[in-house]
C-alpha cells in the first residue's frame, strides 16, 4: 500500500538509508519500505552488486525483488572491479532517476564505506591505469601475496604494517595507488573528501539487533545455503571461469572456503565451521560501525518484521511530511 501522505515533490526532496548487519532482516524491511512508500531499493552492499552469487551474497531472490523495483543487485560480472567510488557514482544516478519518477529512494546495505563514501565524499584518489593494474594483478597471481606484502613494504611502509598479509585484495589497493601515483594510500586518505555526494534530506534507519540472536542466524543461514540453497553449485560455475583470486567477487565471505572443498584441500564441516566464524566476525565489525558511526540514526534492536515496520513506519511518515514543508 502506498503512503497516501507522500507527494511527488517530497519524494524528490528525501531518501531512506537504511543500514545494519548481515542476516539482521534489512533486505524484507527495504522491501516493505519500499511497498508502503512506493518506493525505489538500491544496494549498498559491496558483494550483491556481482552476478552469480544470489545465495552465498544473501541477496533478495528473484521473487522479492519481483515484488518492488531494486536497482544495483548483480549489475557487475564477478570479473569486474567495483570500489566505493564507482558505486557511489552508480548509487548516485540511480537515486537521481527514482527522484525523476516521483518515488522514494531506499538505499540498503551492510557496506558502512558506501553510506559514508555516499554522504560524506572521499578522498580522490586517480584512477588506476589498466597496465599497473594488470601487473600488479598478474604478478601476484604468479608469487602470492607475501611478495606483494614485501614491494608495499618497500614503497609504503606505514600501510604495509596496517594491513594483514593475507588480505590480498587491500594490499593490491594500496600498492597500485603508490605505483601509480608516487603517493601512499594513507596520504590520499587524509586529505578531505571531495567529489560528488547524495543532496537533500536523508532519514537514517539502524537496525541493531542482539548479537547472539544475529550469530544463530547467520549460522542458520549458512547451514541452509551450503546444504539446500545451492552456494556449492554458485562456486563451482565461479570456479569453472578461472578468474583471478584476488577479484572482489572471489574473495567474498565463503568464497574460498568452498572453493577448497571443491578442490578437495578442505572437509566440507571444516570449511562451513570456518565460514559461520568469518561471518560472525563480519557481523560484529557492521554492527560496531552502526553504532559508532550511525549516532543521528532511528534505531532497533527489534528481531521481527511486523514490529520494525511498526517502529520505522512512523518515523518516515514524519520525514516525508517534514521534506514536503
Amino acid at each position: 500500500m502506498t503512503d497516501k501522505n507522500a507527494s511527488p515533490i517530497q519524494r524528490q526532496a528525501g531518501a531512506v538509508l537504511l543500514a545494519g548487519p548481515t542476516a539482521s532482516g534489512k533486505s524484507a524491511l527495504a522491501i516493505a519500505i519500499a511497498e508502503e512508500f512506493d518506493g525505489v531499493i538500491i544496494n549498498a552492499d559491496s558483494m550483491q552488486v556481482y552476478s552469480g552469487l544470489r545465495v552465498l551474497t544473501a541477496r533478495p531472490s528473484a521473487e522479492e525483488e519481483a515484488r518492488v523495483p531494486h536497482r544495483l543487485y548483480g549489475v557487475l560480472d564477478p570479473a569486474d572491479y567495483c570500489n566505493a567510488a564507482r558505486w557511489r557514482d552508480m548509487a548516485l544516478a540511480e537515486i537521481e532517476r527514482v527522484r525523476a519518477a516521483g518515488k522514494l529512494p531506499v538505499i540498503v546495505g551492510g557496506t558502512g564505506l558506501y553510506f559514508d563514501i555516499l554522504t560524506k565524499g572521499i578522498a580522490d584518489i586517480p584512477a588506476i591505469s589498466d597496465e599497473v593494474r594488470r601487473r600488479l594483478r598478474e604478478l601476484h597471481k604468479r608469487e602470492g601475496n607475501a611478495v606483494i606484502h614485501r614491494m608495499l613494504a618497500e614503497k609504503d611502509p606505514d600501510m604495509a604494517a596496517r594491513l594483514n598479509e593475507g588480505d590480498s585484495q587491500r594490499l593490491l589497493r594500496a600498492l597500485e595507488v603508490v605505483e601509480e601515483t608516487g603517493t601512499p594510500l594513507g596520504d590520499w586518505q587524509k586529505r578531505s573528501p571531495s567529489g560528488d555526494v547524495l543532496q537533500g534530506p536523508r532519514l537514517w534507519l539502524a537496525l541493531t539487533p542482539d548479537r547472539e540472536w544475529l550469530y544463530e542466524r547467520c549460522n542458520r543461514r549458512l547451514d541452509w545455503m551450503v546444504a539446500e540453497g545451492g552456494a556449492l553449485e554458485e562456486v563451482r560455475a565461479l570456479m569453472g571461469r578461472k578468474l583471478d583470486p584476488a577479484l572482489p567477487a572471489m574473495k567474498a565471505l565463503g568464497v574460498p572456503e568452498l572453493i577448497a572443498v571443491l578442490e578437495g584441500r578442505l572437509a566440507q564441516a571444516d570449511a562451513v565451521d570456518r565460514i559461520k566464524m568469518l561471518t560472525r566476525r563480519y557481523a560484529k565489525r557492521q554492527l560496531t560501525w552502526v553504532r559508532n558511526k550511525m549516532c543521528e540514526a532511528n534505531r532497533s534492536s527489534t528481531q521481527d518484521l511486523e514490529s520494525l515496520k511498526s517502529e520505522f513506519f512512523s518515523f518516515i511518515r514524519r520525514f516525508l511530511l517534514t521534506t514536503e514543508d
